[in-house]
């Protein structure tokens, strides 16, 4: 079979590529992404290789028969068996969707997302400049979005003014004021802020709302699990304080 193909033998100790998947499969998530990759493999197989060799050295010096290793040892031992006790005490804890869905019904208010608005606008140092390109704009000469790429001192200009979504309150408030009051796709202006002068045009607004069970399901679910799972870890710390400490 190709997963037992033999990668590379160490003093009589094969490497196959069954135990190479297992070793990347043990990486952190950010680099099991280059297993695709032969150089990842081969890089890796080397770090194997070199565990290998330097275990064999450490056995041939004898260094397994140093007190420095059996306290390693014992420690390791006990890291491992404290490790696997928790497992135990947590490995039957979880959470039903109905906990979850009670959850989300009882905790709604966590759960809202303000009122938002998308707006694009030409920032200008002049209220007389603000007022010659609001009027060619209203005259058809030149679209809003090719006016802010060629007139507007804002970054935004290179998304022809575009500033995104945001929420009620984030811009300043003369500039707040428009973006959630102004009817939706007409040019509003001038207005005047402690930045300069504003044309400004509302692209779309979202009411307050409540965010949907699906878009919150996994965070409220990881959540509880994990509220769960302290506590348990908790009561069992306490049983086992109250058993064997002195």
């Amino acid at each position: 079979m190709s997963e037992q193909k033999i990668l590379a033998t160490v003093d009589g100790v094969n490497i196959t590529e069954a135990d190479l998947d297992a070793y990347i499969k043990g990486l952190p998530q950010d680099q099991q992404g280059y297993a695709q990759y032969p150089q990842f493999r081969e890089h890796c197989l080397k770090q194997m290789v070199a565990f290998h060799l330097y275990a064999k050295m450490a056995v041939d010096e004898k260094m397994d028969e140093t007190e420095e290793f059996k306290d390693m040892l014992a420690k390791a031992k006990k890291e491992i068996l404290a490790q696997m006790a928790v497992n135990t005490v947590l490995k039957n804890v979880a959470v039903s969707e109905e906990e979850v869905k009670a959850y989300y019904d009882a905790n709604a208010e966590q759960f809202k997302e303000g009122e938002t608005a998308q707006a694009k606008h030409i920032l200008v140092d002049s209220e007389e400049k603000a007022l010659e390109i609001m009027d060619a704009i209203v005259k058809g000469e030149t679209a809003f979005e090719d006016a802010a790429r060629e007139f507007s001192s804002c970054p935004s200009n290179a998304q022809g003014g575009d500033l995104g979504e945001f929420g009620r309150g984030q811009m300043v408030p003369e500039f707040d004021q428009v973006a959630f009051e102004a009817e939706i796709g007409q040019v509003v202006g001038p207005v005047k802020t402690q930045f300069g002068y504003h044309l400004v045009k509302v692209e779309n607004r979202k009411e307050a709302s409540v965010m949907a069970f699906d878009e919150v399901k996994s965070y409220i679910e990881g959540t509880m699990l994990q509220q769960k799972q302290n506590e348990i870890y908790t009561a069992k710390y306490n049983e086992l304080y109250a058993k064997y400490m002195d």
